[in-house]
Formats: structure tokens, sequence, C-alpha cells
């Protein structure tokens, strides 16, 4: 694959790790993939960080032509940088743009266009303990007219942000608001795409749990406001009588790369898991009577979340004292070790830079 260089010759200086925070700051470049459907995928190039120029009646302001991924490297203590599945989220992506009518990028291809990328800005990847270098690939459709219909012209970057730990005071749990109201996605929707317009669609209830002190809402289905989906921005799971329990994907949920590795990571160690329909109604009994023994959150900022307490109509149900959980505590040393290379990956899932 044959990417152009532009040199950028203003090179930042890199924010000291104690002030990174999460999405403030940038590297010095960014990949570009240019796509038409009369040259397809073309005139791939790393160019200089810097603001984008789109037409007035670029797609993707007027009908939300857009998707999105987020994914992260490493600093292992050797020095070296390295990608947790950096495949699945091509993959993922891929089934976004399936169904926003987005051009599909080729695996092989974008996956050699990431490495090359994370390996030029690999400097950025700071080495304090909990810091990462967060990538951003997304795409959105700039065909120059007004109209509803599919992509004809569209735009591939990659953006890089060094990001700081994101437990800095230790892993607390939080609190989580069931929304009984609004819906966050319906089967037959885009829930199983990662689009912005989703997450758009979440910010009113987030903020009604955040003015009630709650950190997150925990998402109801959108037909029958009866069955669990996921939380905020990540997937979500359960420990009750013993058993793992998380909601099936049913096509109103985003299938989460670290969802996916929490499961087989648990199968892999014997543990019962079910991935299957857990109604508010079977989680309030177990609320109520103390078979609800765990329930954390998964995805790639935080890797795992613990749930300290869940609030449903106005109800307060605390979960293992609100503290973290044994298993909680169990996954994310397991994954964040695989991540940062101080545990050995028997999975395959890591990729070197």
């Amino acid at each position: 694959m044959e990417i152009k260089f532009v040199e950028n010759n203003h090179l930042k200086e890199k924010p000291a790790a104690s002030a990174l925070g999460f999405g403030k700051y940038f590297t010095d470049y960014m990949f570009r993939w240019t796509y038409s459907r009369e040259e397809g995928w073309h005139n791939a190039r790393i160019v200089p960080f810097e603001n984008l120029s789109i037409h007035p009646a670029s797609t993707v302001l007027h009908y939300g032509s857009e998707i999105f991924e987020g994914l992260k490297a490493y600093r292992r203590a050797d020095g070296k940088v390295q990608l947790f599945r950096p495949i699945e989220n091509i993959r993922r992506m891929n089934r976004s743009a399936e169904r926003l009518c987005l051009p599909e990028l080729p695996e092989d291809e974008t996956l050699e266009a990431l490495l090359k990328f994370v390996k030029l800005e690999q400097d950025w990847t700071p080495s304090d303990k909990g810091t990462s270098l967060y990538l951003r690939p997304f795409m959105f459709g700039n065909d120059e007219s007004l109209g509803v219909h599919a992509v004809h012209n569209a735009e591939f970057i990659i953006i890089a942000s060094p990001v700081g730990s994101y437990y800095a005071q230790g892993i607390n749990p939080v609190g989580i608001m069931i929304e009984d109201e609004d819906v966050r996605a319906v089967r037959g929707g885009t829930g199983y795409a990662k689009c912005g317009g989703n997450y758009a669609a979440s910010n009113r209830a987030g903020e009604r749990a955040e003015q009630q002190g709650y950190a997150q809402v925990l998402w109801l289905d959108g037909v029958t406001r009866r069955y669990i989906e996921e939380v905020g921005a990540m997937n979500v799971m359960f420990k009750i009588s013993g058993k793992v329990v998380t909601p099936m994907l049913s096509g109103s949920i985003l299938p989460g790369i670290t969802r996916m590795s929490c499961l087989e990571l648990l199968r892999s160690e014997g543990y019962d898991v079910e991935e299957r329909l857990l109604s508010i109604d079977e989680l309030e009994e177990a609320m109520e009577n103390g078979t609800l023994e765990e329930a954390w959150g998964c995805g790639t900022a935080a890797v795992i979340s613990p749930i300290g307490e869940l609030c449903y109509k106005g109800k307060k149900y605390t979960v293992n004292n609100g503290e973290i959980g044994e298993l909680s505590q169990h996954l994310y040393d397991t994954l964040t070790g695989i991540q940062w290379g101080e545990r050995e990956d028997t999975f395959g899932w890591i990729t070197e830079i």
C-alpha cells in the first residue's frame, strides 16, 4: 500500500502525563484516505494534523453520515508499543459502514495504514501507569449536494491523542440510573453501529442522570422498555447467583471489543456465562433478594467500570456494598495486564508495532 507522507515542520511539545486527561491533546500527524465511487479508495496519505475544510452542503452535516471507532496503543515496560485486537475495530467499522451506506474499508490495507500511522507517532505513547495513546479512526460522507441517498464520496481519517489513566484515583464503583423514558436505539435501527447519532440521542438522559448524581444511564430496549441493553458508552454485565449474565446482541446493542474479550476470557476460565434477554423485572428481583453479586460496564476507555449503585424509578440499590467485586477486579487486572504487556497473551489479541 502506497501512503504519501507530508512532513510537519512544526512539531508540538508533548504534554506531561499529569496534564493529559482525555482527548485534550493531539499528535503531530493524521492519516487520510479519500473515497469516490469512480476511483474507490485512493490518495492515502499521512499529513500534519490540521483543521478540515468541507463544503457547507456536505452529507455529514445534514444527514449524519458518520461512523467512528476507538482503540488504544499501549507502552510496555520494555518500551515497545502494542495494540489490542485492532482488526476487530476495523471489522466493526465495516459493519457500521454497511448500515449507514458508507463505503467499506479493505481490512488488510486499513490495518497496514493504522500500524504505519501508530509507528510514526509512537513517541506520543506515554509510559506512565494507566496512560495510553487513544486512536480515533472515523469516516464521513462528503457529497457536496443536498439530498438523502447512499454516499458517493467519503473521507476516512485517523487521529491520535495521548490520554491519562482512567482510574487516576483508583477503581471506584459508580452509580448508574436506569433510564425508563428516553431510548438509545431500536432493533432495525443503528444501535449496533458506532455512529454519532446514537451518542447524541443519549445526551438528554445522560444530563438528567448527572443532575441526580449518577455517572451514566442504563438503557432499556426501545420497544417494550423491559429488557436491559447497555450502560452509557459501554456494554454491561451482571453476576447473578454465580452466573455472568449479559444482554444478547439483538441489533440495538453495540458489539463491544472489550465485551467480546471479557466473554472469551470468562469462558476460557470455566465461568458460567449467559448471553440472553435480561428483563428489568429479573434484575430488580436480583437486586432486592441479594442474588445480584456484581455489576460492571466494559469498554475501551475504562476497560472495566464497576457499578456500586443502581437506581430504578427512584429506588436505590447498593451492589456488593458499593465495592468492586472479585470478578470485576480479576477481569480488569487480566485485560489490562495483557494490554500493557504485563501478562502473557494466550489469545493472540496483541499486535506489536
